[in-house]
């Protein structure tokens, strides 16, 4: 089955009643994990983007205590698990400040934990990456919201 373009999507969506609407986004939250996860960010969490960060910063060190930090395998397998829920979090709100906020603090969190990401290569091309998304978001900011960020990212290089 070929799918229709988002054009095409958007014209027949303006086509719909509101009930007939509302069955389509019940049913696609049915569906599947993530489209009900992002339904519920937009109807609830949208409007409120201090709240949804916080909310995943605890998540995040929910998923730290987990974190096994004597074997690397382990803490690498984690961390990348730690990583795809942010980005799925990230790409939900579709703000550079929100992914710039989440990574931060992902980063003080591996530097809290005592991982050692220097030993691994793996690990530390983990953190560097992140690092990298990091500057790449920040370049597309306002001049002083990237100098306010630009002291937080000095503490985690």
């Amino acid at each position: 089955m070929k799918s229709a373009t988002l054009n095409e999507l958007k014209k027949e969506l303006q086509e719909l009643s509101p009930k007939q609407m509302q069955n389509l986004c019940i049913r696609l939250a049915k569906y599947k994990k993530d489209n009900k996860e992002l339904l519920t960010f937009l109807l609830f969490e949208a409007h409120d983007e201090p709240a949804y960060i916080q909310n995943i910063r605890e998540e995040m060190e929910e998923m730290f205590t987990e974190v096994n930090k004597r074997n690397v395998y382990l803490a690498k397998k984690t961390l990348r698990k730690i990583v795809r829920t942010a980005n799925k979090y990230i790409s939900y709100s579709g703000s550079k400040t929100v992914q710039i906020e989440v990574l931060i603090y992902f980063c003080q969190l591996v530097q809290k934990s005592g991982i050692p990401i220097r030993s691994s290569s793996v690990l530390e091309n983990l953190y560097e990456q992140q690092l990298k998304k990091i500057r790449k978001a920040l370049s597309t900011l306002h001049e002083d919201l990237q100098y306010d960020y630009q002291q937080e990212i000095e503490e985690i290089e």
